[in-house]
């Protein structure tokens, strides 16, 4: 009889500990601890990534304007041509006049 009584005991208790241990209470104060050691972390990696995130915005602007400063001279190459047909021009023209300042003397 000692010993049917003892394991009735033990399991009442452990049945009441069981329902304790997983009460919803419990498992949001595991929850909580859990953020509650977790978010210095998270936070620290949240910086980093926006540190991340402001240099990359950075390198991009950066690489954009390049790329535009770039295509600009690409563009312009019509223009180079243009005053090099001029400076030919005008260099042809020297020439000439100086031929026809030596033939006069």
């Amino acid at each position: 009889m000692g010993r049917l009584l003892f394991q009735n005991v033990t399991d009442t208790f452990t049945e009441r500990i069981s329902v304790l241990a997983n009460e919803p209470s419990v498992a949001l104060y595991w929850l909580q601890e859990h953020v509650r050691r977790s978010l210095p972390e998270l936070a620290r990696h949240k910086a980093a990534m926006q540190r991340w995130e402001a240099q990359s915005q950075g390198a991009i602007y950066t690489a954009d304007y390049d790329r535009s400063a770039v295509k600009k001279l690409v563009d312009s190459s019509v223009y180079f041509r243009s005053v090099e047909g001029l400076l030919k021009q005008a260099i042809s023209i020297r020439d000439h006049m100086n031929a026809s300042a030596q033939g006069h003397r």
